[in-house]
Formats: structure tokens, sequence, C-alpha cells
């Protein structure tokens, strides 16, 4: 997911170069988004994690 993020923000990086802003905006828009989807998703991710633990096999 962060692999989109970083895709948008370079066809934003392009586009700012070449002028178009309306583009530029847009994908940038759309990494931020999905950056911080990306960020919640790990946090959750880490505190079920947490929550899980490890389950100890030995007898």
């Amino acid at each position: 997911m962060l692999g989109w993020a970083i895709t948008f923000l370079v066809v934003a990086l392009i586009a700012a170069v070449l002028g178009f802003g309306g583009i530029a905006g847009a994908a940038v828009d759309i990494a931020k988004l999905i950056f911080f989807v990306a960020i919640v998703l790990f946090a959750i991710s880490a505190v079920v994690g947490l929550f899980r633990g490890r389950s100890s096999t030995r007898l």
C-alpha cells in the first residue's frame, strides 16, 4: 500500500514539473489518503499483534 502512495507522489511531482496543476493536486491528495490509511492499518495490526502474543506449544 505504501508503494501506491509513493507511486502517486511520483506522478504528482512529474505532473507539477510539467505544469499540470490539477492532476498534481489530485495525485498529492490521493497519495496522502493512501499513506494515512496505510499508517492506520499498520497501527491496528501492531495492536492486534501485541494482544495476541505468541502461543506456547511446549509440552
